[in-house]
């Protein structure tokens, strides 16, 4: 049984990528099972009909449905969705670590961490099922699409719960470094302290004044290059955006950022100008054996950014 109750797919995976499962409702208008699948999908009639006649959509034993079957309420369908064309990211996923329960790997920039939109293939997740032969691997936390550095995947169902569990409850610590202009006017080390909130479909978080704080991170200089600074960013909640979105408050938006502080339009992605933030360093009491473990990235940002020997796993006793 998959996460939620859902029953896993019968359908194998294709380059790394899970069918789709569709439930059908408790009643409708519909005769037939293609009726249905017509009005709902988001492809022409003579696409489901090429799909039913080939056999790509199946029951919960992975066999075809026929093209003429009857529309059943409630039952369940699963098919493969026809994938978006995707910009290749030219960068590879490092494995930092590997062992039974947990993968964690260095991400680049502009590789989603799993599929979601217009990213599927392009997603850390896709890419190392198929590399690793892992089927059932999955993010125990996000990065951002734009951010690069260290993530904690899980190997198996089975360990899924425990380790996002670990992220959810904020138990995790973590350091990000981000190159942004400097703030002559701005005292440091600083705690910043917002209310942040991502509408429904909008593309950047924003600040909502006068609301209790919902995110918190603390700030300091590491180093300053001319009008560039090197900040080191530990943030105490785990808001969408929110290293972005508080730099930015600040007056200091992160270097190559799209969003903060205006969005800009969308382009296809310049990948030799990433986004200067990086998630360095990433440090958890193991929830299975209560172990310390400690992963680190050789990555760095804007005009720190350099090459060299990764910092794997260090185990505190």
């Amino acid at each position: 049984m998959a996460r939620g109750g859902i029953p896993a797919s019968p359908l194998p995976q294709r380059d790394g990528v899970d069918a789709v499962r569709l439930r059908m409702p408790q009643e409708g208008p519909w005769t037939t099972l293609r009726d249905h699948l017509v009005a709902r999908l988001p492809m022409p009639a003579a696409e489901v009909d090429r799909k039913l006649a080939e056999g790509e959509f199946a029951g919960p034993d992975g066999r075809p449905i026929p093209a003429d079957a009857p529309f059943v309420p409630r039952s369940v369908v699963w098919v493969h969705r026809d994938l978006p064309d995707e910009v290749p990211v030219p960068f590879e996923v490092e494995v930092l670590h590997r062992d039974d329960r947990i993968v964690v790997v260095d991400k680049p920039h502009f590789l989603a961490t799993m599929p979601r939109g217009r990213h599927i293939r392009e997603t850390v997740l896709t890419r190392l099922r198929a590399q690793l032969g892992l089927p059932r691997l999955t993010p125990a936390h996000r990065l951002d699409r734009l951010t690069a550095g260290v993530l904690v995947l899980t190997t198996e169902q089975r360990w899924r719960g425990a380790y996002q569990q670990l992220f959810a409850r904020g138990a995790a610590e973590k350091d990000y470094l981000a190159a942004a202009p400097t703030a002559p006017d701005l005292v440091f080390p600083r705690t910043v302290t917002l209310h942040l909130d991502k509408p429904r479909g909008a593309l950047a978080t924003r600040v909502v004044a006068g609301r209790p704080p919902n995110s918190e991170t603390h700030v300091e200089v590491i180093e300053v290059r001319g009008d560039v600074a090197l900040y080191r960013l530990r943030p105490v909640t785990g808001r969408t955006h929110q290293l972005r979105a508080h730099l930015a408050w600040l007056g200091i938006p992160i270097l190559g950022d799209p969003l903060y502080p205006e969005v800009r339009p969308d382009t296809p992605p310049d990948f030799s100008e990433p986004l200067a933030l990086v998630a360095t360093r990433l440090g958890f009491r193991d929830p299975v054996d209560g172990h310390a473990r400690v992963f680190e990235s050789s990555r760095r940002p804007g005009p720190w950014a350099l090459t060299g020997p990764k910092v794997g796993e260090t185990t505190i006793d």
